[in-house]
């Protein structure tokens, strides 16, 4: 299989022409190359790129350094959202969006439904004209509507690939011939392509077609059920909810075993699968304080979907649990196998709010047996690696990819979300300077 890195080369110059010095003083430092703090550390960036880490007493800081106070906070790399979207298309939403991520210490998001003006926005952010995380995009998506045949499919492969997108995004709705002539197409071009598993298609051929990543574990919930069930027809609901209750436990183990041996990335999504099918009431969901940043109209529509869904006909809340279960013990299986884990909530979705809702899927991951620091290696140092850019630790010649919080996340992964201020593209920003005004 070949293997599922993305090599992005007009990524490794993500930064502006000039980046003024910023020096983090008496600062702990969370590395992310092994799980540790080093304290009373001074961290001085320069032209966006690390370029000292030492002893505050024996650190020295320019004159002309931006000085950030780091007593009793600690900085670690910034976040990468795997499973994000760029909506809107004017300046003010797009401002307001990348202020949402960049608050909660999010510095790069693969955006998952790409769109033409979106390359030149990618090009914008890396030359420092719009100050926004890195941005990985995809082009428009390979869906049921989009495609209409397997040449016109491998077509569109090709102009995609032509156009400069960084990958292909996979919506359900491909017949299984559309599907493996786009997949290979793109393993001919070199463009990876990631998203879900249509029905069609099944997990099978996705992975021996080397899908870059499955998101949502799409796929997963079928490939559990008996060998003869027929999955055409019937109500599965969300991402398999309701195959849960003939899912068989014993096949995790081979189907995590045909995932490494294929060297596909898995984007689990699980905070937007748990908040739409367990139990606790929209109402609660509803109420958190990052909902302050979203619409009424658009939270109040979040609160009819996990309604409806909860009440469509079929929809047995046993069995949703059974599901979450199950998905968590793939989670975990995926993690101890050696399989690829990435961090991803599906931003803006239901009840979550861009930014925000990594944190969220940070504690679904530590839910699912993951230790606090092996749950940040999905948003750091893993990310960094699959797409292969020189962040993802703090280590001097890294590109400073930095968040400063509040507490230690490797004692309580909640303390993740508690962003004091984000070094993105050589820029420094608190967090309240970002959140100013967005309510």
């Amino acid at each position: 299989m070949r293997p599922t890195l993305f090599i992005l080369a007009t990524l490794l110059v993500a930064l502006p022409v000039r980046a003024e010095i910023t020096a983090f003083v008496n600062v702990n430092v969370i590395p992310m190359t092994s799980e540790k703090v080093i304290p009373a550390r001074t961290v001085v960036v320069d032209g966006g790129i690390i370029t000292a880490i030492g002893n505050v007493d024996s650190v020295p800081v320019p004159e002309e350094a931006e000085l950030v106070d780091g007593t009793d906070r600690y900085l670690m790399p910034g976040f990468t959202e795997m499973h994000g979207h760029v909506t809107g298309t004017d300046d003010a939403q797009i401002s307001r969006l990348f202020s949402l991520y960049l608050a909660n210490g999010v510095t790069t998001v693969r955006g998952m439904l790409g769109r033409p003006s979106h390359l030149q926005l990618r090009k914008d952010i890396a030359d420092g004209a719009v100050l926004g995380p890195r941005l990985i995009t995809s082009g428009p998506s390979f869906n049921g509507n989009s495609v209409t045949s397997a040449t016109q499919g491998a077509r569109m492969v090709r102009e995609q690939h032509a156009a400069g997108y960084d990958f292909l995004k996979i919506h359900p709705g491909l017949s299984r011939s559309e599907f493996i002539a786009v997949a290979d197409t793109a393993n001919e071009l070199g463009i990876p392509f990631a998203g879900h598993v249509p029905a069609a298609v099944g997990l099978d051929t996705a992975l021996d077609k080397g899908m870059a990543t499955i998101d949502h574990l799409d796929g997963y919930m079928a490939s559990l059920l008996p060998s003869n069930t027929d999955t055409s027809g019937g109500y599965g609901g969300f991402f398999g909810v309701m195959l849960a209750d003939q899912a068989i436990e014993g096949r995790i183990d081979a189907v995590v075993a045909a995932t490494v041996e294929a060297g596909v990335g898995n984007v689990p999504t699980e905070s937007l699968f748990e908040q739409l099918v367990n139990d606790v009431p929209p109402s609660d969901l509803a109420s958190r304080a990052e909902m302050r940043y979203v619409a009424a109209a658009t939270v109040s529509q979040w609160k009819d979907a996990k309604n409806e869904t909860q009440t469509e006909r079929g929809f047995d809340p046993l069995v949703a649990a059974r599901a979450i279960e199950i998905r968590r013990q793939l989670i975990l299986a995926l993690h101890e196998a050696g399989a690829l884990l990435l961090l991803g909530s599906d931003a803006p979705q239901i009840f979550n709010v861009p930014g925000f809702s990594l944190h969220h899927e940070l504690e679904f991951m530590v839910a699912s047996g993951l230790t606090p620091f092996e749950a940040l290696q999905t948003g750091t140092i893993a990310p960094a690696g699959f797409f292969g850019i020189n962040t993802g630790t703090v280590e001097p010649g890294k590109i400073a990819d930095l968040v400063l919080l509040d507490a230690n996340p490797l004692e309580d992964i909640d303390n993740s979300s508690r962003v004091y201020g984000v070094l993105a593209a050589g820029r420094w920003s608190t967090s309240a300077e970002l959140l100013s005004g967005l309510e």
